[in-house]
């Protein structure tokens, strides 16, 4: 038995599909029991940051699909411990070997490493790059016109669909990468004006791209998250401290087929921008 958290995530909800269509008994950890789930996946209702609730989420299972960033990560490792989990298949990011304390991004994404190291069970690390389900994020403005303003528009990254994050974790869940770090990205670097061009083209549709400047974009996230977290992006991306544009050839080694090219994964997801 797999358990999932973060079930109905971008990256959760597909390890669940992937798991499930792969025939493995899977459990997908939710807050509520009415979540829509494919057929065979069972639910348990639980939080992370809660790990005494786990106990019955945890009963038989085997590997472990883990999201970073919550309050008490030694506390739920030692729960999955005494239940007898083998391994932990971390979602992590590469912000994660900056180990960089002063950044609240990649403070948390180190953090939850050293516990999942600490924690006695075997482990992988997967650190994507950017994924390619961000680009949903100019759905507002795609529905109310057809001009899309970008953040950090000069900046490349090889994003990779959510789907391959989930094909290269299924993998690993099953046994065999264990004290093993997968870098995950997508095939080849775009920068924001070529992802609004392929998406232009799967849509057909004259779809206008607009790089915000330095000072719009620093008001835009301002005015969205905690201050923490806009010092963070700035870091990454202005500063340029992440790397997102080198391509790994991870997908392919593991999974055995090329990732995903965005215009594959625009494709697939066309009616949601419809």
């Amino acid at each position: 038995m797999f358990l999932v958290t973060g079930a109905t995530g971008n990256a959760g909800g597909e390890v669940v599909a992937a798991l499930a269509a792969a025939g493995a008994p899977v459990r997908a950890l939710v807050r509520r029991p009415d979540v829509p789930l494919p057929g065979g996946v069972e639910a348990a209702v639980g939080d992370l940051n809660v790990p005494d609730g786990l106990t019955d989420a945890l009963k038989g299972v085997e590997g472990v699909f883990l999201l970073p960033g919550y309050e008490d990560m030694p506390g739920m490792l030692a729960k999955a411990r005494e239940a007898g989990v083998r391994r932990i298949v971390l979602l992590s990011g590469g912000s994660a070997a900056l180990e960089d304390m002063d950044n609240a991004v990649s403070r948390y994404m180190t953090l939850a490493e050293r516990a999942v190291r600490e924690s006695g069970l075997d482990w992988t690390f997967l650190r994507p790059r950017a994924f390619m389900s961000n680009a949903l994020r100019w759905l507002p403005q795609l529905r109310s016109g057809d001009t899309v303003r970008v953040q950090f528009p000069d900046v490349p990254a090889a994003s990779i669909d959510p789907a391959d994050i989930a094909a290269v974790a299924a993998i690993a869940l099953a046994g065999g990468h264990e004290g093993r770090i997968h870098e995950l990205t997508g095939p080849v670097a775009l920068r924001p004006a070529e992802q609004v061009e392929v998406l232009a083209s799967v849509l057909g549709r004259d779809i206008r791209f607009v790089g915000l400047s330095d000072d719009e974009t620093r008001a835009e996230l301002e005015a969205s998250m905690p201050q923490a977290y806009v010092d963070a992006f700035w870091n990454f991306y202005a500063e340029g401290t992440l790397d997102e544009a080198t391509v790994h050839p991870t997908v392919a080694e593991v999974t055995g087929r090329p990732a995903r090219t965005f215009e594959e994964w625009a494709e697939a997801h066309a009616d949601a921008f419809r």
